[in-house]
């Protein structure tokens, strides 16, 4: 049996070398299977890539895909699910806060039948904020997108094979990893575990990253947006119908002139945001089905290491 660990390296230089080692001391204690590492360099800026090549010149099971710059972490997990051979693989951070030795949890787990995996995170060794704004988008999604999403989310996952043909299949863009797992189904189960503090380097999730994280989940995977603004309209319809109404009552049987100047421009310009607004969403949706039809590549290889020389000629439209 083969399995593929998959690594989206972005700016990962100093961990690198102490993770090939604690997975390698992994795969020494699981006898009955075989491993491949792929490493996915997304467009690093750093000597993350030099320092793949070095792991990769003397150990043939390390694989590295070179993106042509960055694309973004779902899309450096769909390359490395693209190039994998394992008869079922495992996703994880290059960071170090994802312990390789949970990885023979999620295999017993797999064996018994399941085809995906998660690791759930129970605890976070990670600042109050980061941990308050997870979980209230976790939270949001499970309402709103997939209510199957586990408590505490995951990104820490073992995929068997028909999940991860399916989603090389799918080959979506503007979308988010978690949510096409959770999307596709089969039988699935879950450890838990604790989400180590980041050792080494500075995270390059930033707030712009975050924030498109957040949309592509919400817009990809739920039809709450086009509802909720659908429903804000007609609410706002109503009030105007009967505050129509209302002043024409007054004026025609009670002779009162109905007065309110910042009121009329009060209400002008919330209903103008919220047009605005629904503009907006109505514009995601177009945008993301703009991007679908123009059947560019999700992702560009630069080079491949330790890979054979066909595969550069893989299409990825």
């Amino acid at each position: 049996m083969l399995l593929s660990i998959i690594i989206p390296v972005y700016y990962n230089e100093k961990s690198l070398p102490i993770l090939y080692e604690r997975l390698n001391k992994v795969s020494g204690e699981i006898k009955d299977v075989d491993f491949e590492y792929v490493f996915v360099d997304d467009g690093s800026g750093d000597n993350s890539y030099n320092v793949l090549l070095g792991i990769a010149q003397n150990d043939t099971r390390v694989k590295v895909v070179k993106l042509s710059r960055n694309f973004g972490s779902f899309v450096a997990c769909l390359a490395g699910l693209t190039y994998c051979k394992g008869d079922c693989a495992v996703i994880m951070a290059a960071d170090l806060q994802d312990p390789p030795e949970l990885i023979n949890e999620l295999l017993n787990k797999w064996k018994q039948g399941n085809e995906i995996v998660y690791a759930v995170r129970e605890k976070r060794e990670e600042s109050g904020i980061k941990v308050f704004f997870s979980k209230l988008y976790y939270r949001i999604f499970k309402l709103i997108a997939l209510s199957n999403m586990p408590k505490g989310g995951f990104d820490f996952v073992l995929l068997g094979r028909k999940v991860i043909d399916a989603i090389v299949k799918a080959r979506e863009k503007n979308s988010t990893l978690i949510g096409q797992i959770l999307w596709v189904g089969f039988k699935s189960d879950y450890i838990l575990y604790t989400k180590k503090a980041r050792e080494h380097g500075k995270s390059r999730w930033t707030l712009r990253k975050k924030v498109k994280y957040f949309l592509d989940s919400i817009f990809a995977f739920s039809f709450f947006p086009i509802r909720a603004i659908s429903a804000l309209g007609s609410i706002i319809a109503i009030f105007s119908f009967f505050y129509g109404i209302y002043t024409i009552v007054m004026k025609l049987f009670f002779s009162v002139d109905v007065k309110g100047f910042t009121t009329i421009i009060v209400i002008v310009l919330f209903t103008s945001g919220v047009q605005l607004i629904m503009l907006g969403v109505v514009g995601e949706y177009l945008w993301r089905n703009l991007e679908e039809t123009r059947k560019r590549p999700v992702f560009i290889i630069d080079e491949l290491v330790n890979f054979e020389s066909n595969l550069m000629t893989k299409n990825f439209s």
